[in-house]
């Protein structure tokens, strides 16, 4: 019930979207808790310390508080880890905004780092797809593979229900170009994920859900 102040304004409820998801497969044991109106608050164990670096930026340039704890048969490689990741993070963010109601849906961004420069566009459309042009210049980031990118990213948009364009648009150092997709995702999701106060908690979309 909300409460009513002395000066006759109304008082706005605190959003709870707070969410906790534990997957575990034969390859991979993944929790992720989401806070989706926190204050870019981070803590990573995945065992794929590049892959912490990037998920530190979703967090803190997307004003989330995101905790990602991983054990994964990395003896292998990294791939089910990461893809893994991805898709638990996707399903906590789909339980985090529920029916989206209020929401802003669309977000984007586009964020520099030196020489580097990449656009990210958000659709939380419910419909699950993924744009992904990010030429990079070289194969490997230390020990991290660059085309597990793309492969976080499919996982993430498989479960979260979002299209999700992404677009490097120029770089020349490899760990620029993918820092720049992060923080522009994060930044994207932050628009598309915040209430939209004049939607007064009215569907974003003619069909009526999402």
């Amino acid at each position: 019930m909300v409460s009513w102040p002395s000066n006759s304004q109304p008082v706005q409820p605190t959003l709870m979207r707070q969410v906790e998801i534990t997957r575990n497969t034969l390859e991979t044991q993944i929790t992720v808790r989401l806070n989706l109106d926190g204050s870019g608050q981070g803590k990573f164990a995945t065992g794929v310390p590049f892959l912490d670096h990037m998920l530190d930026q979703i967090a803190r340039h997307g004003l989330i508080d995101l905790d990602v704890e991983a054990k994964g048969d990395l003896h292998i490689d990294a791939h089910h880890t990461v893809e893994d990741i991805g898709i638990t993070i996707g399903q906590a963010m789909a339980k985090a905004w529920g029916d989206k109601k209020g929401l802003n849906r669309y977000g984007h961004a586009y964020v520099p780092l030196d020489e580097a420069l990449s656009r990210v566009v958000i659709d939380l459309s419910g419909r699950p797809g993924l744009e992904f042009n990010v030429p990079f210049t070289r194969a490997m980031i230390g020990q991290f593979d660059v085309d597990l990118v793309n492969e976080f990213f499919q996982g993430l948009v498989n479960h979260a229900g979002m299209t999700l364009h992404i677009d490097n648009l120029r770089g020349v150092n490899a760990h620029h170009q993918a820092e720049t997709v992060f923080k522009a995702f994060g930044r994207a999701l932050r628009m598309a994920a915040t209430p939209d106060p004049r939607m007064a908690g009215a569907m974003p979309s003619t069909k009526g859900s999402l």
